[in-house]
């Protein structure tokens, strides 16, 4: 390896490239790494960490509502974007360091700037060529605008975390875990929000029973849930942005906000010239080693388009370099990986889906509990919990675990671990309750709810 500049050139510094990167350094390679933004990628920069500080924020208006309750008087509560902007970024210029500080510790080259495949092991960035005997692709992805819809009139999450102001009235178009969970800071934080998807729920490919749950949540909070609705139109109106729906209706709004899916960051990469085959949608090819068709080149993270969640690409990461750089082969297992929407109230999930169970197993039993949380009993929210067990029948183990309400993504973490494990129906129920909780629903759970009627005509 030593006729390479580097034994690993890592392109990309978010969270899969800087894990690679250090571990490999740490199994004694010599690491270079690429960025051409911030050090952080999406989850540090504009996606996970700044989006859970602005949900923070979005809650503090609830909790001086529901202070009353409680016998706390609370007058005069303002609140001022351009103050939680400024703290954001501070937290964010923060932790930018910690990562920079943290490459350089183990020993990693750090180089700023766009890096391209230029050959089977050379890299070009800032005019300089550089040679790796091995090379891991860890660009992340981007937002997706809609035909009719560009920077001129319209933003994405990453334009939200930089808002001047707090607009009155915004349109954020999409289903998605992003845009609900926009929608719920931008009304938490006192805009009049219309949320607008295409199809008949949103969060496509979570469990029916939260998706449902959730719509009616957000409804209830104030936001204007559009479903079925086809954006035709966007056009400047004095001061506003008016959007002409299929139905012919017109919304008018100061801000629209497109969160309509991610995409890839392959392009203008060489990597077609290099031969790495891609996907149809631009996603690298990878097997289950994080190998893409090049045998010395790899792939992490949201670019493969596996499953885009920050701690997968971390995971993949921690693989990548065991493997090849540590003696220790093995391959991240995708299935059974637990996720949450920091949306409000917020959703965590692991498992299988009702939907999925069905599909996969000859028979399923549910077990579900809806309720209002104690915490609202004194100041009268109206706002329910909603917590549900997916379960084989053959063998009680069980499959899936779907929480909607406070706290739900940090219960889940834990009821990840049982689930990932194959705990059985039994073993939740021999584990003694924590009262009061809402997580002892999950172990007290007993009334199997009866199978769906099937329409036979």
């Amino acid at each position: 390896m030593a006729a390479y500049d580097f034994d690993l050139f890592v392109i990309g510094a978010g969270s899969g490239g800087v894990r690679a990167a250090r571990v490999s350094a740490g199994h004694c390679a010599r690491v270079a790494i690429a960025e051409e933004y911030r050090v952080g990628g999406t989850c540090v920069i504009r996606g996970c960490v700044p989006k859970k500080l602005l949900v923070y924020a979005a809650h503090v208006r609830e909790e001086v509502e529901d202070a009353a309750g409680y016998g706390w008087i609370i007058s005069e509560a303002r609140f001022d974007w351009a103050s939680l902007i400024a703290n954001k970024d501070k937290e964010i210029g923060r932790l930018e360091a910690i990562y920079r500080k943290t490459l350089a510790g183990a020993g990693v080259a750090l180089m700023e700037g766009r890096a391209q495949l230029v050959g089977p092991h050379d890299i070009e960035i800032g005019g300089k060529r550089i040679t790796a005997d091995k090379i891991l692709i860890a660009t992340g992805a981007h937002p997706v605008m809609l035909p009719g819809f560009d920077a001129g009139n319209s933003i994405t999450s990453n334009e939200a975390f930089h808002l001047e102001r707090l607009p009155d009235r915004i349109a954020i178009v999409g289903g998605g875990y992003i845009a609900v969970e926009f929608a719920g800071i931008f009304n938490g934080l006192g805009s009049k929000v219309s949320l607008l998807y295409r199809s008949d729920q949103i969060l496509r490919g979570f469990d029916d029973d939260l998706r449902h749950g959730l719509a009616a949540e957000l409804v209830r909070k104030g936001i204007d849930l559009k479903l079925h609705a086809m954006v035709h139109r966007i056009e400047r109106v004095g001061d506003a942005w008016r959007l002409t729906l299929g139905d012919g209706s017109n919304l008018d709004v100061d801000k629209v906000m497109v969160a309509t899916g991610r995409r890839p960051n392959t392009a203008g990469l060489g990597l077609e010239a290099a031969g790495v085959a891609l996907a149809h949608h631009g996603a690298v090819m990878v097997d289950a080693y994080s190998k893409t068709s090049q045998p010395h080149i790899y792939a992490i993270g949201d670019v493969t388009d596996r499953l885009n969640l920050t701690p997968v690409a971390i995971r993949e990461a921690m693989a990548f370099a065991d493997t090849v750089f540590g003696g220790r082969p093995w391959a991240m297992d995708h299935e059974c990986v637990a996720s949450a929407v920091f949306s409000q109230p917020p959703i965590g999930s692991v498992g299988l889906t009702e939907a999925k169970a069905r599909e996969r197993f000859a028979a399923v039993d549910i077990y579900k509990e809806r309720f209002r949380p104690m915490k609202y009993t004194l100041s009268g929210r109206d706002e329910h919990t909603l917590m549900k067990l997916v379960v084989d029948r053959a063998s009680q183990r069980v499959l899936g675990a779907h929480m909607l309400g406070p706290d739900a993504p940090e219960i889940i973490q834990s009821l990840a671990v049982a689930v990932k494990m194959g705990a059985t129906k039994q073993q939740f129920d021999e584990a003694v309750a924590v009262h009061p909780t809402a997580a002892e629903e999950f172990v007290t759970m007993r009334k199997r709810f009866p199978d769906p009627v099937l329409d036979v005509e």
